[in-house]
């Protein structure tokens, strides 16, 4: 799977483990940035990794900042992207199965390493439920769809 992984200065630790494990998972995975650990602004890294998803030059996406709130916040803003902000599994696994996420962000000061792969091991394995979930899945991306002119 092609996945595009995105960070700010306070996650580039955990984005570096991640892409040497997803590289070893057999993962085709484009690393956006930032490659050193000056501080930077998450909504820059953030659009780039929503544009590379929206785009199809990325299957899946991977967001990280300190808390993964700031970049999430930032992926959701480009309708064609369904960010899920994860800190353990579960919310991993029904991010993919009930609301088609595309991308997973998480938080580096929140999270470590090991519960990070577990998430993006259950988000890469994990298909959409399809079915009653689609609807909803549609007005993510046109809420006028729900009625609602925003």
């Amino acid at each position: 799977m092609r996945i595009a992984i995105a960070s700010d200065h306070a996650a580039i630790e955990m984005k570096a483990a991640l892409v040497d494990w997803l590289n070893d998972a057999g993962h085709d995975v484009d690393d956006l940035g930032p490659m050193t650990g000056d501080s930077v602004d998450y909504p820059d890294f953030g659009y780039k990794l929503a544009a590379a998803v929206a785009s199809g030059a990325a299957e899946r996406g991977v967001a990280l900042c300190g808390s993964g709130i700031g970049i999430s916040m930032a992926v959701n803003r480009n309708p064609a992207c369904r960010c899920a902000l994860v800190s353990e599994s579960l919310s991993a696994r029904l991010s993919r199965e009930h609301n088609d996420a595309n991308i997973i962000a998480m938080g580096a000061r929140l999270v470590g390493i090991e519960i990070a792969k577990d998430c993006l091991d259950v988000f890469l394995k994990t298909e959409f439920g399809g079915d009653r979930h689609q609807r909803r899945v549609d007005k993510l991306s046109a809420p006028q769809n729900a009625g609602v002119n925003i």
